[in-house]
């Protein structure tokens, strides 16, 4: 069980989009802790907030009003270069499409990160961590979309983060491949102990998080323990 202590906390947090004379109301009002270790599931359909959730979290964005605190700090009073550092420093990111280099062997493109981190794990052993050991020679255009998927994931913890945040990692997958990247998000997790996010319309990955935040038109609808925790090769889809 995670531990309870709030790594995380985004404090009565909305956003919104202005398209000329039209305001879009992406989040409204949101107040969310993540503990220290846990795996949460966001879970909501296209447009119900969770990316833009995410990516004020990840420090990718500022919110229109509210706060979110890490540390003791406000990522909402911060900088473009401050929470460049809180990006660089504490946050790794895994979206939909791998962003990989073509040119980049697997090994290189983890290497990108473990450059440029503080004290980061080596490139060897975060690709092990994923299963790819045996492909860390290999480019890009030599591993298939499930095996790109998981460098990306390697690559995202290879600097140690303190928080993996995963935007609909599955969602350019079948679900065969799918169940791989989520092992390696589910191993990362109990094996790091890295607080982990998962966004997700997909209502079957739910079962393998510790707690389902329910997201829609902007406001978290429902919080939810999960009781009966399942791996994800046991899941149905």
């Amino acid at each position: 069980m995670a531990d309870q202590t709030p790594i995380l906390q985004a404090l009565n947090l909305s956003k919104a989009y202005h398209t000329g004379e039209l305001i879009v109301h992406a989040l409204s009002k949101v107040d969310l802790d993540l503990h220290a270790g846990e795996l949460v599931v966001l879970l909501g359909p296209s447009g119900s907030g969770k990316s833009t959730l995410l990516n004020i979290l990840g420090g990718l964005d500022h919110p229109s009003t509210g706060s979110v605190i890490f540390a003791g700090d406000d990522l909402a009073r911060m900088d473009d270069r401050e929470l460049t550092r809180y990006r660089r420093e504490n946050v790794g990111f895994v979206f939909q499409f791998y962003n990989l280099v073509a040119s980049l062997t697997a090994r290189e493109n983890v290497e990108v990160v473990t450059e440029i981190a503080s004290q980061p794990m080596p490139a060897n052993d975060a690709l092990n961590l994923v299963g790819l050991g045996e492909r860390k020679n290999h480019f890009p255009s030599e591993l298939s979309g499930g095996e790109q998927q998981r460098v990306a994931i390697a690559r995202a913890i290879a600097k140690r983060p303190k928080i993996l945040m995963c935007d609909e990692p599955t969602g350019a997958l079948d679900s065969k491949t799918g169940i791989l990247v989520l092992e390696a998000v589910s191993q990362t997790n109990r094996n790091l102990g890295t607080t982990t996010v998962v966004i997700t319309h997909n209502v079957a990955i739910a079962d393998m998080a510790d707690r389902v935040v329910v997201i829609g038109d902007g406001r978290i609808q429902e919080v939810r323990v999960v009781t009966d925790k399942k791996q994800p090769a046991d899941m149905s889809w």
